[in-house]
């Protein structure tokens, strides 16, 4: 068996060697450890760092496509590569290499075809109040939306089998961690936690850069879940609120008509017709967003069955130097 550990990077030149220095080469269960790290862009030698400390592979980007993309563009070089279970962790070291083989246990025992580590959010000193009670509430949303029991959603430390990393994608440009949980458990992708530990910070998130801009893209992330992958309960809760709503308010209005032929009270009907209307479209939305999420299932079957039909096409390395993709955009 081959596991593959993948680190997207972003102008890591600097803190990839520390990562990279912890990284095992030997893990109890597999035949061969390799290394692959996502270029994503850019402009400080990531690239030239990540060979000259020993990586196999990297896969380069031109322009700065964002961590989500360069997560699904590891997966997808780690499944070429013939990876049979693929490690995902951060090129900044936050995440202890040597749990890596506590991490993949629950693979290696067939318990599960996600794993991912938890950390012990409450003890870690780098995490602000703000960013902890956020972290906590994205973890209660993804729970409830995937019905997984995962306590740590935001974490990137995590190990996934070929079979899961072809049909996972991200729809969301910021981060994939809550979105890949969501879309394990809507496809019944066996997902389990494992605790790791956590290093001191090199440096600080980049995704973080203000807690204000956490806060909103965080929100914006949360909502965008709901829409996606609850579209149809989404819009008829919207839909049926309105509607309900606007028969309240002609109820009244009726009851003001039957009394004193309701002079005066017209802008209530007008309101409740207002709201009527909103509610039937609303809740019309809501089918339609479920016919688009059945055709987004199908496009994803279609998506994973092409990329079955790829396995057999591997590309090894027969030399044994190092590989390095671009992906030029």
């Amino acid at each position: 068996m081959k596991l593959i550990i993948q680190i997207p990077c972003f102008n890591e030149a600097e803190a990839l060697p520390v990562t990279l220095k912890d990284l095992p080469r030997e893990v109890p269960g597999f035949d061969s450890v390799e290394w692959l790290v996502i270029n994503d862009g850019s402009s400080d030698g990531t690239a030239g760092v990540a060979l000259a400390n020993g990586v196999d592979h990297v896969i380069s980007f031109t322009k700065n496509q964002g961590l989500a993309r360069a997560f699904l563009a590891g997966l997808d070089g780690c499944i070429k590569l013939g990876a049979d279970v693929i490690i995902n962790t951060d090129a900044d070291n936050q995440y202890m290499a040597a749990d890596i083989p506590l991490l993949v246990a629950p693979i290696l025992a067939g318990r599960a075809d996600v794993v991912i580590g938890a950390r012990p959010i409450n003890d870690i000193k780098s995490f602000s109040l703000t960013k902890k009670i956020l972290q906590k509430a994205g973890s209660s949303v993804v729970r409830f939306v995937s019905k997984t029991n995962i306590p740590d959603a935001p974490s990137g430390f995590r190990a996934i089998t070929r079979e899961a990393a072809m049909r996972l994608n991200v729809f969301n440009d910021y981060t994939y961690t809550l979105e890949t949980i969501i879309q394990a458990g809507q496809k019944n992708i066996a997902t389990v936690s494992v605790p790791v530990r956590v290093n001191s910070t090199l440096r600080p998130s980049r995704l973080v850069k203000s807690s204000s801009s956490y806060i909103g893209k965080s929100l914006i992330t949360i909502v965008r879940i709901f829409v996606v992958y609850k579209a149809f309960r989404f819009f008829m809760s919207v839909g049926l609120t309105a509607l309900l709503l606007g028969i309240i308010g002609g109820i009244r209005y009726l009851c003001y008509y039957v009394t004193s032929g309701g002079a005066g009270h017209v802008q209530s009907l007008i309101l409740s017709s207002i709201l009527l209307g909103i509610g039937f479209q609303t809740i019309l939305t809501a089918f339609l967003a479920d016919l688009l999420a059945v055709n987004r299932r199908l496009m994803e079957d279609i998506q994973y069955r092409i990329k079955k039909q790829e396995l057999p096409e591997v590309t090894e390395n027969p030399s044994g130097g190092k590989n390095s993709y671009n992906k030029l955009q």
